[in-house]
């Protein structure tokens, strides 16, 4: 058993030590600055308007959510596409069931106003 997990136990311990000496070493090397310029925040070039301390809006997490909920439902597809013909009709339901459910939630987010920006 051990024969198994030491060399996993050995890279382990070694991108480790590596991670630490380039930590370390950059602090050590690593040339000091003054907060100035460098220390504001940018937003593409141009100056920043409001305060970086501004809470997010809960509709970005909303459409962040979305996006993963849909995310999946695409992964998820991929390998019922791949084995379609072999599933026959229970694969079919089965699927139908699936794409139904993830329906369901996008009506859901949908009548919430998740979508909208106002």
């Amino acid at each position: 058993m051990f024969e198994v997990f030491f060399p996993i136990l050995m890279l382990a311990l070694i991108v480790g030590g590596i991670a630490a000496a380039f930590i370390f070493l950059s602090i050590v090397l690593g040339k000091r600055t003054r907060l100035g310029a460098k220390g504001r925040p940018y937003e593409c070039g141009i100056e920043p308007m409001g305060s970086t301390q501004d809470p997010v809006p809960v509709k970005f997490y909303m459409v962040a959510i979305s996006f993963i909920l849909f995310d999946i439902e695409v992964i998820f597809l991929y390998p019922y596409a791949v084995v379609a013909r072999q599933l026959g009709l229970f694969g079919f339901i089965e699927i139908l069931i699936f794409i139904t459910l993830i329906m369901v939630g996008y009506f859901y987010e949908l009548g919430r106003g998740a979508f909208k920006w106002d």
